[in-house]
């Protein structure tokens, strides 16, 4: 039995585990086939009476294994052995799953251990637990196998699962579904059998594992995992602990980089990892301009980035009529990404986000924009501030600013308020030194690599260079050699050969490679011999082989999995020697 992972989502996975000749995708439902319990059509991979032998011999599990009671004998605790090996197990099978999963906490904090224990190419399965309902949220967590032993014991109680949760036959008052079984039957859903009920829940079953890989697939898994957890209490705990306590274990996991846009139509996002960590990222590693001595806060729009939007065209517009912009620092002021300076609006996910627009503001959001705003004035003094800001964000911002010249008078981009904006920003710009466009173009890339990599990076490279090029594809230039490029779809520095070179002192974002390793496309674990830590998926990553630089490229998987993981492609490289 082997397991190959074929996309990651966060902790949760697509893959193929190979059993015997047969390769069955994953995440995916072992459906039970005994004399009583028939599997249907549609499963891809059984328990039977029948002798198992693509599950023998690769199997950790607990002597606390519940089982089905017409479960072949073979599944049994005591008749399963492995090899003896250490890590020879292919699938770890959670046997108490069903009581670890009544107590939330146990459950998570038992998933999190595990996985981080077992690595990446091993199979998790839950045995009992797992339906429709909540097979998003057991996978976004790192579980990849479940059974039909839910829809069994909910057919037995006359309970149709759905997606969004069950219901008792006697609650329906219509069929269901256009699944082809209740498509097939004229019967009130009072009258449903046993069968059909199973059937239809098989079904259910089928469709939602399926539409959860598809959204592993596209990068969209918390997407969905926010909308399954919203019909069930329990289900709603275990993210919100999951999120708060093990941000750690879900970030790492989170790539820096991504196409997919963001949905944030829950209080849950807020506590999403990757807008998490652009949160500290901003108050930790990002540095804002020397020059600029004024802030400038502004709402967020509807179109990302900011500066494409017809709103913030108008700001800018305003700025670029004073006589000295570049001592003004843009800072937009939004749910749930907080604060987002205008230097990292490139960045995913500030780039890629989108909320629904009420005019009206929770009290968590209000707090979390608050609490940032704070830090980071600790960490970045300004001479003076100015707010453009919706007036209900007024009211609750300027609780916290020392002496804010307020310049929206209605609404942001009425006639008035810009024209407020315009003068209240040509007075406060004429009282400091002029700011020359050259200087302020490296700090702003300074800023962006502070964020990409860290301050000791960001200030080595940036040594005696010049910045070339039109917004947003700047060219970072040292005399006519070129170090690194801003690019518009990932919003970060990608860097030359030359670049990598440049900062291989800074010993940050590295991959090691075996001395016999031949550089070509891209670097697989079995050729990395040590990496980076801070390193996540989409990161821009030095290659060194002897100590020396041979290539810089982009990284497929977290330091950490390059160096724990047996298979797969850890760098796609870019440029090398």
């Amino acid at each position: 039995m082997d397991f190959n992972i074929k996309k990651t989502d966060g902790p949760a996975r697509t893959g193929e585990l190979k059993i015997n000749d047969k390769k069955v995708k994953t995440p995916n439902i072992l459906f039970i086939d005994t004399d009583r319990f028939k599997k249907p059509d549609s499963a891809e991979i059984t328990i039977s009476k029948d002798k198992i032998k693509s599950l023998k011999h690769k199997i950790i599990i607990s002597n606390n294994f519940f089982y089905p009671k017409d479960a072949s004998k073979e599944l049994h605790p005591s008749k399963i052995k492995t090899e003896g090996k250490k890590d020879s197990a292919v699938v770890y099978i959670i046997g108490n799953a069903f009581q670890l999963f009544q107590k939330t906490t146990e459950f998570i904090n038992y998933i999190v251990t595990l996985r981080e224990k077992i690595g990446n190419h091993k199979t998790i399965y839950t045995p009992v637990i797992g339906d429709p309902n909540s097979f998003a949220l057991l996978t976004y967590l790192g579980v990849d196998l479940f059974d039909s032993t839910s829809a069994i014991i909910a057919a037995r109680n006359n309970i149709l699962l759905f997606p969004d949760g069950k219901y008792h036959k006697d609650e329906l008052k219509e069929l269901p579904c256009n699944c082809p079984i209740c498509n097939k039957i004229k019967i009130e859903p009072s009258e449903m059998s046993y069968q059909q009920i199973l059937d239809h829940n098989y079904h259910i079953m089928n469709n939602e594992i399926k539409n959860v890989r598809n959204m592993i697939n596209n990068n969209s898994l918390r997407d969905l995992v926010e909308k399954r957890v919203t019909s069930s209490p329990n289900l709603m705990e275990i993210l919100r602990k999951t999120d708060s306590n093990h941000y750690n274990f879900l970030e790492k996991k989170t790539p820096v980089t991504s196409n997919t846009k963001i949905y944030a139509t829950s209080q849950e996002s807020l506590k999403r990892p990757e807008i998490r960590r652009f949160q500290e990222r901003v108050i930790t590693r990002y540095k804002k301009p020397n020059s600029a001595k004024i802030l400038l806060l502004l709402p967020c729009s509807a179109r990302k980035p900011y500066s494409f939007s017809k709103s913030h065209k108008f700001f800018i517009e305003q700025l670029r009529r004073t006589h000295n912009p570049h001592v003004v620092h843009e800072m937009i002021i939004t749910s749930p990404m907080g604060l987002v300076p205008r230097e990292l609006e490139l960045v995913y996910p500030a780039s890629s986000y989108d909320i629904p627009v009420t005019g009206v503001w929770f009290e968590d959001e209000k707090k979390m924009i608050k609490d940032l705003l704070r830090r980071y004035l600790e960490n970045n003094k300004y001479e003076k501030i100015i707010v453009h800001l919706h007036p209900e964000i007024t009211s609750f911002v300027k609780e916290i600013l020392k002496k804010p010249m307020i310049t929206c008078v209605d609404k942001p981009t009425s006639d008035e308020s810009l024209d407020k904006l315009f003068k209240t920003l040509d007075k406060a710009t004429n009282q400091f030194k002029k700011v020359e466009t050259q200087k302020r173009l490296i700090e702003n890339m300074r800023a962006i690599m502070c964020y990409q990599f860290g301050e000791k990076t960001a200030k080595i490279l940036l040594e005696d260079c010049q910045i070339k090029g039109k917004y947003p594809n700047y060219r970072i230039m040292s005399d006519k050699t070129q170090l690194g490029m801003l690019v518009e779809k990932r919003g970060f520095i990608s860097l030359t050969l030359n670049g990598a070179k440049s900062i291989q002192t800074s010993r940050s974002y590295w991959v090691e490679i075996s001395d016999d390793f031949t550089l070509k496309g891209s670097v697989f674990v079995p050729g990395v011999k040590n990496a980076d830590n801070l390193i996540r998926i989409g990161d821009d990553v030095i290659i060194l082989q002897k100590n020396k630089v041979i290539g810089v490229g982009v990284a497929l998987m977290n330091g950490e999995d390059m160096k724990q993981n047996m298979f797969g492609e850890a760098v796609k490289i870019r440029h090398h020697v």
